[in-house]
């Protein structure tokens, strides 16, 4: 028998601290829709929210973020209750950061950007997201160095303390710019690879999967390709970019499973996810998938169009999948109830009817777990690709015979 045995790790206690800031139009409403994102972060980072701190503000205290009664209170719940981790779902600046963990005695304080970087340090699979992790979280630190190391020195590890510093101390900023540059150098190098595999693919059509985290895109991919790509319910269960060469009917693409996006991503991962984003910059159809049954999904399908606004030129087809349509619900209104209808109070049929219709490109409505409305997911996809691949190869229009798909 072994001499070592496996304990399962207990969550990290953590409580998190979210406010209203009347200076960026953040109304209670809204603040709280994303504080119910931080908890699902938290949750994959692998800590239990045990309790949520809110508070209205015109715009941030420069020395704390959140204003001194408010801080008192934090500091007295973290103390009665034993907790191990307070988590922010702002950015904070490295001064903010020093005084908050003076006032709570040492306790580890991490804000959004320093909790997504510590789930991509715990997802990164390849060399390549691992450095593009690791030089994110290097940009990150750098300006956070004053009192930071001592924070890291604590060798117990847990949320926030993965990566960089976990077993060296390093307290000379030439050595971390040191490291910034050789992983810049190496990413370049890989960047350069990833350009001469997407070249020797060929002139395949391409089309990419994007859209929020957690919206299904692994799934879908795996039902399309037939493969199995890492999949879970989880917020970035995938950071590396999958591609699979597949054929719907006679046609042959390439579809590409990308990193999802998610609202304040931070600006380090987006410049270091790079070759990542050049998935999508290339592609030449893409796939938006959107989780209908997601309370907020008009907010994330407008993050992501946000993205995608920034990162291509010019627009491409694309096809607007919503998902989920299995686990949507809603709430129907009684015919006496006079009270105006909310966003809670619309079918699946009413939505479809509305605004969504109306936007440019095709839309579908289906459900990857449930495998629904997938054929006509593959016809939409098919009618877009042919046209492409007909234009490209004028004179050999298929480079399959055609066939029937059976299950």
């Amino acid at each position: 028998m072994s001499d070592y045995f496996y304990t399962k790790k207990e969550a990290e206690k953590a409580i998190l601290v979210g406010v209203a800031l009347q200076s960026e139009n953040i109304s209670y409403d809204t603040m709280c829709e994303y504080l119910d994102e931080l908890a699902f972060l938290a949750e994959t980072a692998g800590a239990e929210t045990v309790k949520i701190f809110t508070q209205n503000l015109d715009k941030p205290v420069t020395a704390t973020f959140v204003g001194k009664g408010k801080l008192e209170e934090i500091k007295n719940y973290v103390e009665e209750n034993e907790i191990d981790l307070v988590i922010f779902d702002d950015e904070l600046s490295p001064t903010q950061l020093r005084n908050i963990e003076r006032e709570l005695q040492g306790r580890k304080v991490l804000d959004r950007t320093n909790l997504i970087l510590d789930i991509f340090a715990k997802r990164a699979r390849t060399a390549e997201a691992r450095a593009q992790v690791e030089l994110a979280q290097y940009q990150y630190l750098l300006p956070r160095l004053t009192g930071m190391w001592t924070h890291l020195e604590r060798q117990k590890g847990g949320i926030g303390l993965r990566g960089p510093g976990e077993t060296e101390i390093e307290t000379d900023r030439r050595i971390i710019r040191d490291k910034i540059t050789r992983l810049k150098e190496q990413l370049e190098k890989i960047d350069k690879q990833m350009v001469t595999q997407r070249k020797n693919r060929g002139k395949l059509v391409r089309v990419a999967l994007v859209g929020y985290t957690n919206v299904g895109k692994s799934t879908l991919m795996n039902l399309l390709s037939k493969s199995e790509v890492f999949a879970e319910n989880k917020l970035f269960a995938t950071l590396d970019t999958t591609v699979r060469k597949i054929a719907i009917k006679n046609v042959p693409l390439l579809l590409a499973d990308t990193v999802g996006f998610i609202r304040k991503l931070p600006h380090h991962l987006v410049e270091s996810f790079k070759s990542t984003l050049d998935e999508v910059r290339e592609a030449d159809v893409i796939l938006h998938v959107v989780d209908i049954s997601h309370p907020q999904f008009e907010d994330q399908l407008r993050v992501v169009n946000e993205t995608l606004s920034e990162l291509i030129e010019n627009p491409k087809p694309t096809i607007t999948v919503f998902n989920k349509i299995d686990a949507f619900t809603y709430t129907k209104k009684d015919e006496d109830d006079l009270t105006p209808i909310e966003r809670k109070n619309y079918s699946l049929d009413d939505l479809k009817q509305m605004w969504m219709s109306k936007q440019g490109g095709e839309t579908v409505y289906i459900s990857a777990k449930g495998k629904e409305n997938i054929e006509e997911l593959k016809e939409k996809l098919y009618d877009i690709v042919k046209d492409i691949h007909s234009a490209r190869f004028p004179f050999n229009d298929f480079l399959y015979q055609d066939y029937d798909e059976t299950e």
